[in-house]
């Protein structure tokens, strides 16, 4: 009886034929959250499915959390789908296009010397495909770059189970390095301020500026999680910045779920709570996307903006996403360049 192999090895060594032929050698991982494939409860399920199986994104015991996923798989993909056909474009999801389009941008900046590809966390393209993928063309070396600029286990530390898992199974895995986060890089912070100063030359500036990142729950913090540390330094670092105080520039957090507490200040209630303060026109921004995505487009700049119209604020105006401008690249760029440093055959 033959034996089993358990391992995926390059399609008749072409990994190996690549590097004797000279090819790109290098790597880049760029990771994203995901998307369904469409705004259908129907391509829902299963994406929705994918994420809420994740046990760093739920870390429920298994008998606790099944037959609760049961019942919001019933019922949340019509739900969501609702929400992301508010947000859909003919070229498809704004995440998926927009990521592509920044990871484009960014192989154009880095030239030749190293090979960008995209994978998503949930749904396609997957994070094995795309390591298989760059494997068959060649690729010794991996540099993994979460699009994720502040670690949090439920975001950074699942792509890295993710390539761990993709890894494991390769006979001849690639040299691995990790980009764990980018939250107080100067660059970065240059690029998101760049960002909304110009918006601003072009919108002017409203009353107070809001920074809403994406939440997750206390209990997390409480056992290592550094998200929320990470979320005050880029609001600290913006702030020095942009030269606005506490009062001027705040920070809050959306996209709770569940009954558990997540960290605060909550968006929602936080619009709200300015709009019967007697804030007028408010400025959001979220740093914590790289990409404009469900909860850029439909929560802030659809749903937050109605909380803040209902509760007697004037204008709620999103600031889009750093996406493929021209600051995310460079910045991006130089994150790449740094980490990448001392393999061969890159110049410095």
């Amino acid at each position: 009886m033959p034996q089993r192999n358990h391992y995926t090895d390059p399609s008749d060594h072409a990994a190996d034929r690549n590097v004797q032929a000279g090819a790109c050698t290098t790597g880049v991982l760029l990771v994203n959250l995901g998307t369904p494939e469409a705004p259908t409860a129907r391509a829902l399920r299963p994406y929705l499915a994918e994420f809420l199986s994740d046990r760093r994104v739920i870390d429920y015991p298994r008998w606790k959390w099944w037959p609760i996923l049961q019942v919001i798989l019933a019922i949340r993909p019509r739900r969501s789908a609702h929400a992301y056909a508010q947000i859909w474009t003919e070229a498809g999801s704004p995440l998926r296009v927009l990521s592509e389009a920044l990871g484009a941008a960014l192989q154009a900046e880095l030239g030749g010397q190293l090979r960008v590809a995209l994978a998503m966390r949930y749904g396609a393209p997957s994070v094995a495909g795309k390591i298989a993928e760059l494997q068959a063309a060649g690729v010794r070396r991996l540099l993994v770059l979460p699009l994720y600029p502040q670690y949090s286990a439920t975001s950074t530390g699942s792509v890295i189970d993710a390539v761990a898992d993709a890894l494991k199974r390769l006979r001849w895995p690639p040299e691995l390095r990790l980009v764990n986060d980018y939250h107080e890089d100067p660059t970065h912070i240059e690029a998101l301020a760049t960002r909304i100063e110009r918006w601003w030359e072009a919108n002017g500036r409203g009353d107070k500026l809001l920074l809403s990142f994406h939440g997750i729950p206390e209990r997390y913090v409480r056992l290592g999680d550094p998200y929320l540390a990470q979320c005050q330094a880029t609001a600290a670092r913006l702030r020095a910045r942009l030269a606005l105080d506490e009062n001027q520039l705040l920070m809050s957090f959306q996209s709770r779920v569940g009954r558990e507490t997540w960290l605060q200040p909550y968006t929602d209630a936080t619009v709200r709570r300015l709009a019967g303060e007697g804030v007028k026109r408010l400025d959001v921004a979220c740093p914590g996307f790289a990409v404009d995505c469900l909860e850029t487009l439909e929560e802030i700049a659809m749903q937050n903006r109605d909380f803040f119209l209902e509760a007697g604020g004037q204008e709620l105006r999103y600031i889009p996403a750093l996406n493929d401008s021209p600051e995310q690249v460079a910045s991006l760029a130089a994150i790449v360049r740094r980490h990448a440093q001392g393999w061969p055959g890159l110049n410095s």
